[in-house]
């Protein structure tokens, strides 16, 4: 049964929240395939994305990453791993209603746990991590919230238990079909 009518499912949320982990599972349990718009990004410009931040500047890859969504968005029975920054754009956000919007809401202590040793974050170039995330976080969450449905998640929850969770509450979520014959 597809649960989702081939509808897409766009997860967001702060780096580190574990877009990509849950988003392939997701997609394994819904039969969907997987897609994560920081890893087209990097394919097609064939750069990381601290290199394309150090080169060319966030506002270059905001650009790109909506770019990338555009042409993503067009796809049907894809679980999609969103970049952190990628709410910011209000334009991005006609192509994420087009599907599911679903956000992984971590703390910022555990955010802090998950990205101690991670140098690949070019947002968390300086001195305090702690008060980088919470300022990022304080500075996006208005929008996070906009999602169609919230998981708070801590550490203590494993990928397959959030996905599990996921897979149960998504059935509430889905809108009715439009039946004419029904008037």
């Amino acid at each position: 049964m597809d649960i989702l009518r081939g509808l897409d499912v766009y997860l967001i949320g702060m780096m580190g929240s574990g877009k990509t982990t849950i988003g392939k599972l997701l997609a394994e349990k819904l039969n969907y395939r997987f897609l994560d718009t920081d890893s087209i990004i990097e394919t097609v410009t064939h750069k990381t994305i601290n290199e394309i931040f150090a080169e060319e500047g966030e506002a270059s890859f905001r650009q790109l990453e909506s770019d990338i969504l555009r042409e993503i968005s067009a796809y049907t029975r894809t679980v999609i791993a969103t970049g952190g920054g990628i709410i910011l754009c209000q334009d991005n956000w006609s192509h994420l209603r087009d599907g599911m919007v679903i956000w992984l809401d971590v703390p910022v202590d555990v955010l802090v746990k998950r990205l101690a040793d991670d140098d690949t974050r070019p947002l968390l170039h300086q001195e305090d991590l702690r008060a980088k995330l919470t300022d990022l976080r304080q500075q996006r969450e208005y929008l996070y919230q906009q999602a169609d449905i919230t998981f708070t998640i801590d550490d203590r929850d494993t990928p397959e238990d959030i996905v599990n969770q996921i897979f149960q509450e998504i059935p509430f979520h889905i809108k009715p079909e439009f039946n004419p014959d029904m008037n």
